[in-house]
């Protein structure tokens, strides 16, 4: 494996990682900051306050854009076992003849 194909294959790991806990930071960005503005404004400087809208809507976020998460995972992970032997073989060109068996 070159370094070439261990950087790309880390960034699109942490592509894929961005993109799936996205909606889940920004429903807790946005509400978060509206339960601010509203304890600030009411004077209301209760901790709890913040927790329960922050869980419900991420619950729900989840609920709703779940099946979109999965498929993009699944999506992922069929791309890697479908390029796996492929890697296998280029990792072979690459190998000190005789430390791999020669079965593989």
């Amino acid at each position: 494996m070159t370094t070439e194909f261990v950087i790309d294959f880390g960034r699109g790991v942490m592509e894929l990682i961005m993109t799936l806990s996205l909606p889940m930071l920004l429903v807790g960005l946005v509400i978060g900051l509206l339960v601010s503005v509203f304890q600030a404004t009411t004077q209301i400087q209760e901790m709890t306050l913040q927790f329960i809208p922050k869980i419900v809507c991420i619950s729900l976020v989840l609920v709703v854009a779940g099946p979109w998460l999965l498929d993009k995972l699944i999506e992922y992970t069929e791309n890697i076992l479908k390029r796996f032997p492929e890697w296998i073989r280029a990792a072979e060109g690459l190998a000190i003849p005789g430390l791999l068996p020669s079965g593989l």
